[in-house]
């Protein structure tokens, strides 16, 4: 069996824009096409372009599609309605976290849910095994899309160029099926960069038609190819969770201050519903850590891994940092003993290379977008 990555079916185009390639989850991805604080910046201000083809598309069918997700999931799938989306997560038997996903209801019977690249054979595995007794079947399609993104505030008027497709009408977390510069594509308006957004699912074989077009039609609206490494830092600044950093099969969603996507009210039984429970009460009556967002008095950058002091004593951990292009300062994400988690609190630092550099504790996300 290959080692070598897979590749998109931009990656020819990819390289012609002379961008940096990394191996991202055994996928051959662009890192970056420039410099990924203009690119940042390009999505804060304009608009950024993103080829997100490494993401794992499953699709549910069947009378019992939804009896099944909401055994499979934590969330409350069978109460989306067609044409709408939904962030849930699904969790092993003990409560820890496999992955979160988007879930989108495509018709009475039919759902896509879309998991992390890395995570993607993971959750196929799982739903394979839990649609046992179901009348549901599941599919694999992760070669049947490619997905890309167009992100950033000028991305309404980009997109709605080249469609005619009602995107006025198109509410976050929601999707409808259009044509954009002659494509076929499921159109949904969700992201992970804090700004208003586009994705779209579209045959491999159209994605190189519509990244051109779209790169076209963006132009004078300042739009530009984006990289990982920038949407990496867009996440941060908006307080979204990154899987294998905020979110491990070490923690259930209510350690990591998402315990809003665990629906118990939702009729039967589902996959992790007892330990969860009980990691409801356990979060409500005494947390042991909580999830916060950490900016520099300084210039230092935290990193994954580092460890929270406080009074010389460890107090957490780091998940995620960066040097914020928005904020000017290095941020990160870190779970940090309730003790020291409120916003405010004093003489909270990070150990980098063992000098104990001060950072201020804040609530998430660092980065709202005006409405």
């Amino acid at each position: 069996m290959s080692n070598a990555p897979r590749l998109t079916s931009l990656d020819a185009l990819h390289r012609s824009l002379g961008a940096t390639m990394t191996d991202f989850a055994g996928w051959d991805m662009p890192l970056r096409y420039t410099s990924e604080r203009d690119e940042h910046h390009a999505v804060r201000t304009k608009a950024g372009l993103f080829d997100l083809s490494h993401m794992g598309e499953i699709t549910v069918t069947g009378p019992q599609a939804a009896a099944l997700l909401d055994y499979a999931l934590v969330g409350n799938i069978g109460g989306v309605a067609t044409g709408r989306a939904r962030y849930t997560m699904i969790c092993r038997e003990d409560g820890g976290i496999l992955d979160d996903l988007i879930v989108y209801r495509l018709g009475d019977t039919e759902y896509m849910v879309v998991a992390n690249a890395s995570n993607a054979q993971t959750v196929l595995d799982a739903l394979t095994e839990r649609a046992e007794g179901f009348d549901a079947a599941v599919r694999d399609d992760r070669d049947a899309y490619a997905l890309i993104a167009v992100q950033g505030p000028e991305s309404p008027g980009i997109l709605g160029s080249l469609t005619d497709a009602d995107l006025d009408g198109l509410k976050y977390y929601a999707g409808l099926p259009g044509t954009v510069a002659g494509v076929p594509a499921l159109i949904a308006r969700t992201g992970y960069t804090g700004e208003d957004g586009f994705e779209l699912f579209v045959e491999p074989g159209h994605a190189e038609a519509l990244w051109r077009a779209l790169t076209e039609a963006g132009a004078p609206a300042g739009l530009v190819p984006c990289g990982l490494s920038c949407r990496d830092t867009l996440r941060l600044e908006a307080g979204m969770p990154l899987y294998g950093h905020e979110l491990t099969t070490s923690l259930t969603p209510f350690d990591a201050g998402l315990g809003r996507v665990v629906k118990f009210e939702k009729e039967g039984d589902f996959v992790g519903r007892k330990a969860l429970e009980a990691a409801a009460e356990r979060a409500a009556a005494n947390p042991p850590r909580r999830l916060v967002g950490l900016v520099a008095r300084g210039r230092r950058v935290p990193r994954a891994g580092m460890t929270v002091v406080a009074g010389g004593e460890a107090v957490g951990e780091v998940t995620s940092g960066a040097p914020s292009p928005t904020l000017g300062k290095p941020l990160a994400m870190a779970y940090v003993d309730a003790a020291h988690a409120g916003p405010g609190t004093e003489g909270v630092g990070v150990d980098v290379r063992g000098t104990h550099e001060p950072y201020e504790v804040v609530a998430l996300p660092f980065y709202k977008r005006r409405k």
